[in-house]
């Protein structure tokens, strides 16, 4: 890590996209709203303890991602999404973002998906995650699946303060 990089805060929004918990649940929104019925919500919380300042709900529709996405990063320096990445009509997530993106970083699905091959086999193949950069803002997309989501943060926190100090141009 560069010695300019130790000094870099950062807030974190989630958006979890999921249509059933958002007929039971309601597009729910604030830091306060992540319930047990939000398990890997829950743990993006829990592991970015103190950072996080949004979180919205909402269901499997490109125009609600990409208006939670937008809401989030008016106070978040990172959006984190979870869930809608999958392979069936429904899962939108990817479409939603990727055209936010100033910046794509292809890199973070290759990772995510060899780190991912380890565990889950061939499998990986299904694995659709994004990542990259709006402006100066960092968003990653994420599957549902705690250990997905487990995964994910991981590789985000190793690398979020050096991606964020060249977003900044602090590099």
């Amino acid at each position: 890590m560069h010695k300019h990089e130790l000094d870099i805060e950062y807030r974190i929004g989630i958006v979890t996209v999921s249509t059933s918990r958002f007929k039971e649940y309601g597009e729910l929104r604030g830091v306060d709203k992540i319930g047990d019925f939000d398990e890997s919500g829950k743990m993006v919380y829990e592991e970015f303890k103190g950072k996080v300042v949004n979180y919205i709900l909402v269901p499997d529709n490109e125009e609600k991602i990409r208006r939670a996405v937008s809401e989030v990063l008016r106070d978040a320096d990172v959006c984190i999404t979870i869930g809608g990445t999958g392979v069936s009509p429904n899962d939108v997530t990817i479409e939603a973002v990727k055209p936010m993106f100033t910046k794509e970083l292809e890199g973070f699905g290759e990772i995510f998906r060899m780190l991912s091959y380890k565990e889950i086999g061939t499998s990986a193949i299904l694995t659709r995650v994004a990542a990259g950069l709006i402006g100066s803002k960092a968003v990653f997309c994420l599957p549902g699946s705690k250990e997905a989501v487990k995964l994910g943060v991981e590789i985000i926190k190793s690398l979020i303060k050096h991606l964020l100090s060249h977003a900044r141009g602090l590099s």
